[in-house]
């Protein structure tokens, strides 16, 4: 049977994020361990481990294996650590300390006194955010799921009946590695939401928290809970005590580690420049997508432009730019100067990136043959003209004209590792 002392179990654990959160706090090993349905009885009853996490679908499968089973994992019927003493099985809940964490990270205020609450999902982690928002006050917590039954209502009763929520919590699947293009519910049918909470941590932004940003709602993915659990589970393992300040300093490390820095702006601005300088000093990866797209297609540019046009380009350049989001992690991304032309290529960008815009003036920026949009100054002022304003609107960061190659490199690294 797999042998470990640490680790977690699951169904599938690809999109896993545990192991270096782990290996940020402790120096014991932990194991990324996928077990079926078949082997976690025989798992469960050698007990051959120290300490565990479980994550779905056995959150409440381990539970009769267990000898004790602490009064918050008890109520909610989910645990997600298990600690051998001797030859007994404690079980213990932490997604409970570290979803009330990243609500409280996300709320404008530090309670939900009188507020409604819609839960996504009805499964073990549908049941935690269930009690963390009762135990902050809700007044009224509602369970939504793809077909009503007792407790639960379905997503055409959440529209019409519950359009004044004021926080909605993810709990369902939906939008998580890979199958990023999904989103549970449409938020813009929600007039007074203050907040949305979304447990998926893989992509670092789902479309449900894009959407919640586009809008100006406070949004946040599932990494600080991750975290914040991990933390809690640490201590279980290991009988110490870590402080606060720790779950904000692991999360930054662990969230500069899976994020992408993705250069934008005119062609000439010296994406391809600072983003080797700047993946040099990172000690990342550097991703050049028009490079990619001359490697997919096996023509220049400047030829796919002339044999098949700016669509075939643009629709070429779209999936190579959801391919790069869908593959990368912790890599620099420079995009071509009309990759912002397409919502869905800076939605993609936006899963798993920060956006830095390299602005400089179009003095100083020469149309060469190699750029078909660009190839004398009326038409590379018009693509100016065009994008700037795109530009400007979709970045996270606007470096100015004036600054040097060095000066952009630490200017970025400044910012993307201190967020």
């Amino acid at each position: 049977m797999k042998d470990i002392q640490y680790g977690l179990i699951g169904e599938k654990l690809s999109h896993s994020f545990s192991k270096e959160v782990h290996a940020a706090l402790a120096d014991y090993d932990y194991r990324l361990v996928e077990l079926s349905r078949d082997e976690l009885d025989s798992f469960m009853r050698e007990r051959s481990f120290k300490a565990i996490n479980v994550t779905v679908p056995y959150k409440s499968a381990v539970i009769p294996y267990l000898d004790v089973v602490d009064e918050a994992a008890r109520e909610i019927g989910a645990v997600n650590t298990v600690k051998r003493v001797g030859d007994k099985l404690y079980g213990y809940n932490t997604d409970v300390l570290g979803l009330r964490d990243l609500i409280l990270r996300v709320l404008p205020a530090p309670d939900l006194c009188g507020k409604t609450v819609l839960i996504l999902g009805s499964g073990g982690t549908s049941k935690t955010a269930r009690a963390v928002c009762s135990s902050l006050g809700a007044s009224e917590v509602v369970t939504v799921g793809r077909v009503a039954r007792d407790g639960i209502v379905d997503y055409e009763s959440a529209y019409r009946d519950f359009s004044h929520a004021d926080l909605i919590v993810n709990t369902t699947p939906l939008g998580m590695y890979p199958e990023q293009d999904a989103c549970p519910i449409d938020i813009s049918r929600f007039t007074a939401l203050s907040g949305v909470v979304d447990v998926v941590y893989n992509p670092l932004r789902t479309d449900l928290v894009l959407s919640a940003k586009k809008r100006g709602i406070p949004a946040e993915g599932g990494l600080y809970m991750l975290v914040s659990q991990a933390v809690h589970a640490c201590e279980i393992f290991t009988e110490t005590t870590i402080s606060p300040e720790r779950i904000s300093a692991v999360f930054s490390e662990i969230r500069a580690s899976k994020e992408n820095v993705v250069l934008i702006g005119m062609p000439g601005c010296g994406k391809s420049t600072v983003g080797r300088r700047l993946a040099a000093e990172l000690g990342r990866p550097f991703i050049d997508t028009d490079e990619l797209i001359v490697k997919r297609d096996g023509r220049p540019i400047t030829q796919i432009f002339a044999e098949n046009g700016e669509l075939y380009f643009r629709e070429l350049e779209s999936s190579v730019i959801r391919d790069v989001c869908l593959q990368s992690r912790g890599a620099v991304i420079a995009t071509g100067g009309g990759a912002v032309l397409r919502e869905e290529n800076v939605h993609a960008l936006r899963r798993v990136g920060r956006i830095y815009f390299l602005d400089r003036d179009i003095e100083n920026i020469r149309p060469t043959a190699d750029r078909p949009l660009s190839l004398d100054r009326e038409a590379l002022s018009r693509r100016y003209r065009e994008r700037y304003p795109i530009y400007c609107a979709v970045c996270d960061l606007h470096l100015t004209p004036d600054e040097s190659v060095d000066s952009r490199v630490q200017c970025i690294k400044k910012e993307f590792l201190s967020i």
